[in-house]
């Protein structure tokens, strides 16, 4: 087991556990965000590990998105090495893991939580999970999210979820075929490492090629996750966002 106060990091029966413990809702700042692309890659190269496992040990929270240090008050070159880790590093990580890798999803996943979730192959969430992409409320754009979103749900649908900023929960989530299975809020985690233990009996050989050309076919375009990058930096400067991320702090209605 390796452990921090903020991530935690074990390897059981060729599965990799990955559990972030930033309370009180795993907010993603640089610290946090290092922390879980060094455990993936840690689990890319580890040969005994044949599955991942992402998780968290916060109540109520997978992960809440973005610390707001990171994005308040900051230029769009203070943002980008940030976003560049966030959107473009943990993409290619996941795309080159060579394992399955599942998001064990309880309680709230916001934003940069939806990013982390949705790069796993497969989301199995609790009855009480909920999701959304509340950035435009705060005059941010969830940019990785136009990316994605429209290929798992069809566009209209991923039109109305992006531009409302609305939350939604888990039954909505898997009806959308953005979660893969809904299972009682205490069987989350035994459900995922059940999921990812099938996966390990497999040949490593054989899982790591099909993986290879399963995710060559239905992987995201590294263009548009570059394009996403700038659309994000760009939008998180203006002034706009910025009252809308003061507003947000200061639990206020923002003065566009």
């Amino acid at each position: 087991m390796t452990m921090s106060p903020d991530l935690r990091y074990d390897v059981t029966d060729h599965v990799a556990e990955i559990t972030l413990a930033r309370a009180p809702v795993n907010a993603l700042n640089l610290s946090l965000l290092d922390q879980l692309l060094d455990a993936l890659r840690r689990a890319a190269a580890d040969q005994d590990v044949r599955a991942v496992v992402l998780t968290s040990a916060v109540p109520r929270q997978f992960c809440a998105g973005l610390d707001l240090s990171v994005i308040a008050g900051k230029s769009e070159a203070d943002v980008r090495p940030f976003l560049q880790k966030l959107y473009l590093e943990l993409a290619d990580i996941q795309h080159n893991l060579g394992k399955p890798s599942i998001a064990a999803v309880t309680g709230a996943a916001r934003g940069g939580g939806m990013t982390l979730s949705i790069l796993c192959d497969v989301i199995v969430a609790g009855e009480s999970a909920s999701f959304g992409y509340p950035e435009i409320n705060v005059g941010v754009v969830p940019a990785i999210h136009f990316v994605h979103l429209p290929r798992i749900v069809g566009r209209h649908r991923a039109f109305e979820l992006l531009f409302t900023g609305r939350s939604f929960g888990a039954e909505e989530a898997a009806s959308l075929g953005l979660v893969s299975r809904v299972v009682p809020d205490a069987d989350v985690l035994s459900e995922a490492r059940a999921m990812a233990r099938a996966f390990a009996a497999k040949s490593p050989a054989t899982m790591r090629a099909a993986r290879a050309a399963f995710t060559r076919t239905n992987g995201l375009d590294r263009a548009s996750i570059e394009a996403a990058v700038d659309d994000f930096c760009r939008v998180v400067a203006t002034p706009d966002a910025q009252e809308g991320l003061r507003a947000f702090a200061e639990k206020r209605a923002p003065k566009w």
